[in-house]
């Protein structure tokens, strides 16, 4: 038997939890999205700070541990958010993969120019 596609296995998964905790990313309205979206934008924003609290940032306290296993749980949180978020954009693992190909040949022919000025057309077609 083949393994499922990791990425698309995770948007089942998200997609599952969502709905047993009663949201529905299918056909949501504007009003529905933007209300979302936002709350997935705030939650990944705490789990951002609880990131960063799992690294000693503070320069000037020496009690500080860099926490790794927290640090990894952090980031495995924001993933749930982001995939939550694709979905209500209605993007599926595929979807994401796709626009991430074209977004890093956007982002090596920036870096293969020295990225010296700004073209806000060069991803319009992600």
């Amino acid at each position: 038997m083949t393994p499922p596609d990791q990425l698309q296995e995770l948007f089942r998964m998200q997609k599952a939890l969502n709905t047993r905790i009663g949201v529905q990313t299918d056909g949501m309205s504007d009003e529905d999205k933007t209300k979302w979206i936002l709350n997935y934008c705030r939650a990944m924003s705490q789990e951002l700070a609880e990131l960063t609290d799992s690294v000693p940032w503070k320069w000037w306290a020496k009690y500080q541990k860099f926490d790794e296993q927290n640090a990894r749980v952090e980031v495995v949180d924001l993933f749930h958010f982001l995939i939550s978020m694709a979905q209500v954009l209605g993007m599926s693992a595929d979807d994401v993969y796709q626009a991430y190909l074209k977004k890093n040949e956007v982002n090596l022919r920036r870096q293969d120019t020295g990225y010296a000025t700004k073209d806000d057309s060069d991803s319009r077609h992600i």
